[in-house]
């Protein structure tokens, strides 16, 4: 017996190293998510209830279990019962990728039934609500508006609101930290998608939680409707806290956001992506950490203009030359610069980045500036994902130059920012 507490003990002591309880580079104990802050209170705000869970991979406590499987074995012991899956972009079990359409079916594991919200419909439709009380959804979200997470939870959230269902966010982190806020709220009409679907900056320093309450306070959703809205919220998460200060395991958001720092590079990058004239490290072992292309004859001068432009402190540019493993531009030969972050204080504008790219491109190579080249579908996309044409517009009139007007049209207003404030449950 004794020889068995030994091993248990080191088998604990082992997960302890792995998945620590405190946060030893701040000497905090480490963010409870609000999937755990539930568990802590026995499920209480879901006894007796027919439950459905919107979540993924990323819907786990700080042990790397799924919520799905904490929510079925609460519902195994009689607490509520869990009637309903709902499968965002990548599926609820992940085994979808990118931009592909995610099936209807059974959870293996759970047998029960699990509905797509990135198919043929993206709002839960009344047949997948019918025998349903409440809605729980726990999705770790990027912090940027083009990410559909925080899409799928306005579409679940209107849906309930037709349907007479409630809904529960279970709150979670914003990688990003909570003091960042880029880009200008307003989508232009003819612009809203769901890579732009509420009108909120591209990065907007917010959780879920607090997006929830704010598309519901501010009748944001689809003709002004309001659901039954719970945020169970986090224990420890300060704004300031970026993800590493949160002691808390990262699970891939998707599958070209391995990691935090791809994270904080989405935004930089992702945008860009979309023409299709420069090649940003998806496809490569840098997803979104790069901006590249075939014809760029001088990667060193490229990184070292980026580097002497005192906009861009804060981030370092390295000459980088690769090629690609998969995607359209497989082995095609890319030259340009991967992106290092390297102080989060003085970055003074993460969403600006690529058009200072651009704009020491358009000096160094004119014949091959990458809005002049890309296709009419690649700019649509691009316009979609900033909310308009606006900025691509202002940065082509002046000659691919980033100018103040684009940096003052790029702001959040203070009319958004005053709203914004009421909303917020961490400080």
């Amino acid at each position: 017996m004794k020889k068995k507490r030994l091993i248990f003990g080191s088998w604990i002591a082992g997960l302890l190293l792995l998945f620590p309880a405190g946060n030893a580079a701040t000497g905090t104990q480490r963010v409870l998510s609000g999937i755990e802050v539930l568990r802590e209170s026995g499920f209480a705000p879901l006894r007796g209830k027919r439950v459905g869970l919107v979540t993924n991979p990323t819907g786990v406590d700080g042990r790397l279990v799924s919520t799905v499987d904490l929510l079925d074995s609460a519902a195994r012991s009689g607490t509520f019962r869990l009637v309903a899956l709902y499968g965002p972009e990548h599926g609820v079990r992940g085994n979808v990728a990118a931009g592909q359409q995610v099936a209807s079916g059974r959870d293996p594991r759970t047998g029960v039934p699990v509905y797509s919200l990135y198919g043929a419909t993206r709002k839960p439709t009344p047949q997948m609500l019918a025998g349903v009380d409440v809605v729980v959804v726990d999705l770790q979200d990027i912090g940027t508006r083009s990410y559909t997470y925080l899409s799928t939870l306005g579409r679940v959230m209107e849906a309930a609101a037709e349907n007479g269902v409630a809904v529960m966010v279970l709150d979670r982190p914003n990688p990003l930290g909570g003091r960042r806020v880029e880009g200008c709220e307003r989508i232009e009409p003819g612009y809203t998608s769901f890579v732009s679907a509420y009108p909120v900056p591209y990065v907007h320093g917010m959780t879920l939680g607090e997006l929830a309450r704010m598309f519901n306070g501010e009748r944001m959703l689809k003709n002004g409707v309001q659901c039954r809205l719970t945020v169970i919220p986090m224990r420890g998460w300060r704004r300031e806290m970026e993800w590493e200060a949160c002691g808390l395991p990262w699970v891939p958001t998707s599958p070209h956001i391995p990691s935090p720092e791809s994270a904080l590079c989405y935004p930089v990058t992702g945008t860009v992506g979309e023409l299709g004239t420069l090649h940003i490290g998806v496809g490569y072992t840098l997803p979104f950490g790069t901006i590249a292309a075939p014809w760029i004859a001088d990667a060193d001068r490229l990184a070292a203009r980026l580097n002497a432009l005192p906009e861009l402190r804060g981030f370092r540019f390295r000459p980088i030359h690769y090629r690609p493993f998969y995607g359209p531009d497989k082995e095609a030969e890319q030259h340009g610069v991967q992106i290092y972050p390297t102080d989060s204080v003085s970055v003074s504008s993460l969403t600006l980045v690529p058009f200072y790219v651009m704009q020491e491109l358009a000096a160094m190579y004119p014949a091959r500036k990458p809005l002049a080249t890309a296709a009419s579908t690649r700019i649509a996309m691009f316009d979609k994902v900033l909310g308009g044409d606006r900025l691509r517009r202002l940065f082509l009139e002046s000659g691919c130059r980033v100018t103040p007007a684009m940096r003052n049209f790029w702001r959040p207003s203070d009319t958004f920012l005053a709203k914004r404030d009421l909303y917020l449950l961490y400080r």
